[in-house]
């Protein structure tokens, strides 16, 4: 069976909502053990219950993907008892503003979780797949690679996560190593509808469909549609991509404009 990720132990940060969580079942789905790393333990044990209910396999660790000593504990307990092959690196968050409305505050935020995380998650791993080889895959953006009003906080972070990608890509590819990312654009996720809930209360249904219509395809991607390029990345059928950005944006960086 083509994608078969039977015997494969996949970490996912942020496994417990949205694209996370899409992710999560579908590898489980096919077969992975998939280890869900979030600060919502009530997310997380949620899609656990529904993961094991199905006859497939998960677990879940409560961790801050910021700080540095409970990522390396936590990579290290699930290391103890199964070889990691995979790390999906999912975890983020956002912030709306241009360069004068971003307080230092707003960009060490999105610094600790978005870069930062990356960072500890790709290195806690790296000594576990230095012996067998393995997969790192990062969540970028289309604002990893293009101007995007409003979102420089953001922006900056991304970027960074597709150049840790290249970099990590070049340095470990001799040790069997592989690092890709996938940039989506909108995705209609709940944290989507709670951002047009919160700063358009009184046109939710205009926004929504303004920012639907900002896709050259017409409408927001799913995030099952991410988790089924999230499941081809993971597969042997793709062990011959590194260092490479999977654009899934409905046309959004190349026929814009």
């Amino acid at each position: 069976m083509k994608f078969d990720l039977n015997k494969k132990n996949i970490i996912v940060t942020g496994g417990g909502s949205g694209i996370g969580k899409a992710i999560s079942k579908t590898l489980a789905e096919q077969g992975a053990t998939v280890f869900i790393l979030d600060l919502n333990k009530k997310n997380g044990e949620k899609i656990i219950a529904e993961i094991t209910k199905t006859g497939n396999k998960a677990m879940f660790f409560f961790c801050n993907v910021s700080v540095t000593e409970e990522v390396e504990s936590t990579i290290s307990a699930i290391a103890e008892n199964y070889p990691i092959h995979v790390l999906i690196n999912n975890a983020g968050i956002a912030h709306v503003g241009n360069l004068e409305n971003t307080t230092p505050e707003d960009l060490d935020r999105i610094y600790e979780v978005n870069v930062k995380g990356v960072f500890n998650c790709a290195r806690a791993v790296l000594k576990h797949m230095k012996s067998s080889g393995g997969l790192i895959l990062n969540m970028a953006s289309v604002a990893s690679s293009m101007g995007i009003s409003e979102r420089f906080a953001y922006s900056m972070s991304k970027g960074a996560v597709l150049t840790m990608t290249y970099s990590i890509a070049k340095d470990y590819v001799g040790e069997g190593i592989r690092c890709n990312c996938i940039s989506p654009a909108r995705v209609h996720t709940p944290f989507v509808d709670g951002f047009i809930a919160t700063n358009y209360p009184d046109n939710q249904e205009e926004m929504y469909n303004k920012l639907s219509a900002s896709q050259p395809i017409g409408r927001m991607g799913t995030p099952e549609e991410v988790a089924n390029l999230t499941l081809y990345l993971c597969s042997d059928e793709a062990s011959f991509i590194t260092g490479s950005n999977f654009s899934i944006d409905g046309g959004f960086t190349k026929l814009n404009g």
